[in-house]
């Protein structure tokens, strides 16, 4: 197997591997817009997803996924300077979301 083979295949094993941990991440997302848009969003709430955020940016480039690592580090701030969020932002956060679940679905 050539060095590259071998990358390749190293990537995809650790790409399986974390694969339920980027998927949660995002579920925190897609959380924290729906309570947003709600109006029950809590500091919690706001915690977990800034640190979400902020993982998917450092982990997505690190599977090639830069355009997640964009949406993402677009995601983070909406969260990280805590409450009160404009309600408008649950739209945009919804929509980063979706874009990343897709995006991660189609590097399976």
């Amino acid at each position: 197997m050539s060095d590259s083979a071998a990358m390749a295949a190293a990537m995809q094993r650790m790409w399986t591997q974390f694969r339920p941990q980027i998927d949660e991440r995002v579920e925190v997302l897609e959380a924290a817009s729906v309570a947003l848009a709600a109006g029950t969003l809590t500091e919690e709430h706001c915690q977990a997803a800034a640190i979400a955020a902020h993982t998917l940016a450092g982990t997505l480039g690190t599977f090639g996924l830069n355009e997640g690592t964009v949406l993402a580090r677009t995601a983070e701030p909406v969260f990280s300077d805590g409450l009160p969020i404009d309600a408008d932002q649950s739209a945009k956060v919804a929509e980063i979301a979706a874009a990343l679940r897709t995006m991660i679905a189609n590097k399976a």
